[in-house]
Parts: structure tokens; sequence; C-alpha cells
């Protein structure tokens, strides 16, 4: 059989195949020069402690391909958890709490939806004035007592526990979101519509995409998703507080825009913000074993997501001159 030079080339030049080398080479690197970085305790409280952030990740990435933002999931998240905390300190079963808790969720996205594809404002203003709205109401509900009971034992040990010896239990939601997230984006129509809107919204509604109905249900389901992280956090904190997840949305922000998307919408894939999200909990992991704190680790993410722009910037250029100088040395052939 043969292959294919050109499309290999294309293949391994991708920013998502660029980035999976990086991480490839980043662990096996880390993993040489810090002890005890791939053992089961140390993958297993790297993949725990990022599990809320994880799910952010799912419904930014579609909301950033089709030119919006929420930056307000960190906020919607912990007032659903609250939610549930309190209809669970009521008296109400907790798992019933919990559905109130995803309704809610979906509801407070519906709101930032409304804002956006009905009454046509920027999702950035709406999103960073509904994070404050959200919240403030945790802080008022809550006041500064944090609700520790009653909070289910089965719950907090489920949270703790993990499967194949090193998976934490909280990160089956993600594991079970990730491939449907993957299909629809990228192998059902509503994906080709989500790139279609990032592209042109205008040419998107020529086309037949019913561009404000998407927009809508999109921060819905980002909303619903919030709703699910602010759960995971009450199970793994083992408490309920107004500041539960504060600063998770610009994590989860920086993941995506690691992972290739374009932040002018239209471009990224599901692998490219894979292979982002274990190269910063592996960064993460690797920095607090050798003894370095959250400053430092934030530090050192921001560094690498301003280095990983300027190196596809360059690479875009470099590839655009290689380009036109292809395409001049064809026109003095012809």
């Amino acid at each position: 059989m043969k292959i294919d030079a050109t499309a290999v080339r294309s293949y391994l030049t991708r920013w998502e195949s660029l980035l999976a080398i990086a991480t490839i080479l980043f662990i096996v690197y880390a993993a040489a020069t810090t002890p005890g970085l791939l053992s089961s305790a140390s993958l297993s409280n790297a993949f725990q402690v990022v599990a809320e952030k994880s799910l952010f990740v799912l419904p930014l990435l579609l909301l950033i391909i089709g030119r919006e933002i929420d930056i307000s999931v960190a906020s919607v998240g912990a007032f659903a958890a609250v939610v549930v905390g309190l209809l669970t300190q009521a008296g109400l079963p907790f798992a019933v709490a919990v559905i109130v808790g995803l309704l809610v969720g979906g509801l407070c996205g519906a709101l930032n939806g409304f804002c956006v594809a009905v009454l046509g404002m920027p999702s950035l203003v709406v999103t960073l004035g509904s994070l404050a709205l959200f919240r403030g109401l945790c802080y008022v509900a809550l006041g500064s007592t944090p609700i520790t009971s009653p909070i289910p034992p089965d719950l907090i040990t489920w949270s703790y526990g993990t499967f194949l010896g090193w998976v934490p239990n909280n990160l089956i939601p993600l594991l079970i979101l990730i491939p449907i997230f993957g299909i629809a984006l990228h192998r059902r129509p509503i994906g080709r519509q989500i790139f279609a809107i990032g592209g042109g919204p205008d040419v998107a509604r020529y086309s037949g995409v019913r561009v404000l109905r998407l927009r809508f249900w999109l921060f819905v389901v980002s909303g619903a998703v919030a709703a699910i992280a602010g759960v995971l956090a009450i199970g793994r904190t083992s408490q309920v507080t107004p500041d539960a997840m504060v600063g998770y949305e610009l994590d989860a922000i920086t993941v995506v825009f690691l992972g290739g998307v374009s932040f002018l919408g239209g471009a990224g894939r599901m692998t490219g913000v894979i292979w982002s999200l274990l190269l910063i909990v592996m960064l993460r992991q690797t920095l607090l074993l050798q003894g370095q704190g959250q400053y430092a680790q934030g530090l050192a993410v921001g560094l690498l997501l301003i280095g990983s722009l300027l190196l596809a910037n360059i690479s875009q250029r470099i590839g655009a001159w290689f380009t036109n100088r292809r395409l001049r040395a064809a026109a003095q052939a012809a």
C-alpha cells in the first residue's frame, strides 16, 4: 500500500498531533525526573482534583467553536450545588435534590441563552454578569456558613473511590460525556451546524441553520453540565460552600484554547482538547510533587498557553510563506 507523504505530513503538522507529541515527551521526561509521578496514588489524585474543571471544558468547546463563550460555568455549578445542599438540609431525598439542581443549572443556562440568542447581547458580557449574579446568590443563600450536613456518606465514599486501580470515580461523568460530545461535534449534523455558525453566522443562517435556537440550547447544555460539576464538588469537598470552584472557568478556557480551538470560532477538535487537558493535569501534578504551590502551577500553565499561541502563530506564518513560495514558483514555471 502506497503511503501518501503529503497526507502524513499534513496530519503530523496538525496542532493536535503536535500537542500529542509534546504531551507524550513531557510525560516521559517528567516520569524520569519526578519519582512517583506515574504511581496509582499520584495519577488518582491528579485526575480527582480536576474532575469538575474537566467537565466545564466540554460545553465551552462547543460554545467557543460557535463563536460564543460562557464564563459563568463555575458560578452556575456552585449555585446548583447550593440548591442541592439547601434542599437536602430541608429533608428532601438527595437524589431528588440532585435532579432539581440539574434543572436549576439548565435554567441558569437558559437565562444566559435567552439574553444572547433572543436579546442579541454579547455572550462575554452576559456571562460576566451572570457569573457575579449566581455567585452572589450563593453568598445570599449561605452567607459565610458552609453546609456540611447532611451530605450523604455514600457520595463522599464514592467520590474518593477508584476503579481500574487508579481512575477516580468522580471522573466517570467526564468519561461518559467525552464520547457523546465528540460524536455530536464531529459525526452529527449538529456539529456541522456549530462549525458553520463559527465560520460565519450569517452564512449559516442562509444555509438553513437555526442559529438562535442552537445558541440557546448550547447555553442550556452548559448550565446542566456545570450543575453536574457542582454535585461532584459536593462529594469531593464533603460540603457546600458559596465560594466553591472559584476561578475554575479560567482553567477550563485555558484547556480549550491550548487544545487548538480558535478564539474566532469555526475551528477545533475534541482530540486536541483531550491532549491539552492531559498535558495540563500532568504538568500540575509534576510541579506539585516537586514542591511547587498553586501560584507556581498557575504561572507555568499561563506561560504554556502563551508559548503555544506564539508557536501556533509562527507555524502558521511559516506555512503561509512556504505556500506562497510554491504558488509563485508554479506561476513562474507556467
